[in-house]
């Protein structure tokens, strides 16, 4: 594997710091290549390590407010530590063990699970957090720039995708009242949740629900894309009190989520049954949405970091370029120390941009009832009318009273 290779030479891609998105990385990868238990022995060293990073986080955090986040160990996304499990289920559904995949998914849905401790957390502490840091730092003196980021309102504590295949899962197993609890908290998440769904529920999530007596039900969930990514962006911002006027002048670097640009993105899976029937599948989740969304949880907590640590290097060097001054008696000396120290001060700053670089962007669902029987199924991709990638059909065996799930990729 390229990663692998890359990994190993001179230059890591990872440093020890961000072994989180190593092994996310490459347990994503292996899962699309289909090596589903190197997968999941990747996905859960990632999982383990994001439960150290978190309890090690308070002195982490600590310490950044005096150096850069990129010094401390990154410690994963809200998004990164659902999404693991959620591929991991699949994992486990792929490798015949579905008990194994309804652990995995009941680690995000269960009470007190990820989902309930995401949801917790958001109402705690981020309705209005961007707008407390930004009020409190104002309340010291200091000024912001208008086109400076605030941090947002986070709206999101459940997941359509986790819901749905927790569903489906237990429709496998016979629980039926457990899949429509599962369901009605697909309903929830899509009612309470409405930035980031905005679209309506898939009908395939219903019919799933109701299958006939005596037919098969064929469910089908595709990941198209490549979830955004965060890229460094330099936010000007003001220090009005220093003494020497180019330590006034200040840019942030902060990380923001970036879309990846692609020619011709997907907007229509098309599934055709037997070279006659066909139907469309539906968006079950923007994952690229979700990420973004979850990210303005802790922007206010990145932001004001990075204010605090610009705002003490550029006092230091106020203080020694003043003084550098009044030694010399000369503004040029001043105005030389403050360049000087700003330089500096600037290139020890950098945005932290670590994150897992392969999930996707989109999940899409479908399904149809059928007799038993096996079945020739093809997937197309398209943008628009062009054909942008097709799956080689593939012969799929389908059974009354189990799950018969297709998962389905085109990472473009």
């Amino acid at each position: 594997m390229a990663l692998r290779m890359a990994q190993d030479g001179r230059s890591p891609v990872y440093n020890e710091r961000n072994a989180i998105s190593l092994f996310l990385d490459k347990g994503l990868l292996e899962h699309y290549a289909g090596n589903y238990r190197s997968s999941s022995q990747d996905l859960q060293e990632a999982e383990r390590l994001i439960e150290e990073a978190f309890t090690r986080s308070i002195t982490a955090e600590v310490a950044s407010y005096i150096i850069n986040d990129n010094t401390k160990e990154y410690p994963g996304e809200d998004y990164e530590d659902i999404y693991i499990n959620v591929f991991n289920a699949l994992n486990y559904y792929h490798n015949d063990n579905l008990e194994g995949a309804m652990v995995e998914i009941r680690k995000i849905t269960m009470p007190n699970g990820k989902l309930d401790m995401l949801s917790r957390k958001y109402e705690n502490s981020n309705r209005t957090a961007g707008d407390f840091v930004i009020s409190q730092v104002r309340n010291m003196g200091f000024e912001f720039h208008p086109d400076l980021p605030k941090g947002e309102a986070v709206n999101f504590s459940n997941s359509a995708l986790a819901r749905y295949l927790g569903s489906l899962f237990y429709l496998g197993q016979g629980m039926d009242d457990s899949a429509n609890i599962e369901f009605e908290q697909l309903k929830a998440a899509f009612a309470g949740n409405p930035k980031i769904y905005n679209y309506p529920i898939p009908l395939a999530a219903y019919e799933a629900q109701n299958v006939p007596d005596g037919k098969a039900r064929l469910d089908i969930i595709s990941f198209v894309g490549l979830s955004p990514v965060k890229e460094e962006k330099l936010f000007p911002g003001v220090f009005p009190f220093f003494n020497n006027h180019i330590l006034k002048l200040v840019h942030f670097k902060l990380p923001v989520f970036v879309e990846r640009r692609t020619m011709h993105p997907i907007d229509r899976i098309e599934v055709t049954i037997n070279n006659n029937e066909k139907f469309d599948l539906e968006l079950l989740e923007n994952m690229g949405d979700v990420m973004k969304e979850t990210y303005n949880a802790r922007f206010s907590s990145t932001f004001v970091k990075t204010y605090i640590r610009t705002l003490l290097k550029y006092a230091i060097a106020d203080v020694a370029a003043t003084q550098a001054g009044k030694e010399s008696s000369s503004s040029f000396a001043a105005y030389a120390s403050a360049v000087t120290a700003k330089i500096a001060a600037d290139a020890s700053e950098g945005a932290d941009t670590r994150m897992a670089r392969y999930f996707p962007d989109k999940a899409y669902v479908g399904g149809i009832n059928l007799d038993p029987g096996t079945y020739s199924v093809t997937i197309t991709y398209y943008s628009g009318n062009p054909v942008i990638a097709r799956d080689e059909p593939r012969d799929v065996n389908i059974r009354v009273n189990e799950l018969n799930l297709i998962e389905t990729f085109c990472l473009r």
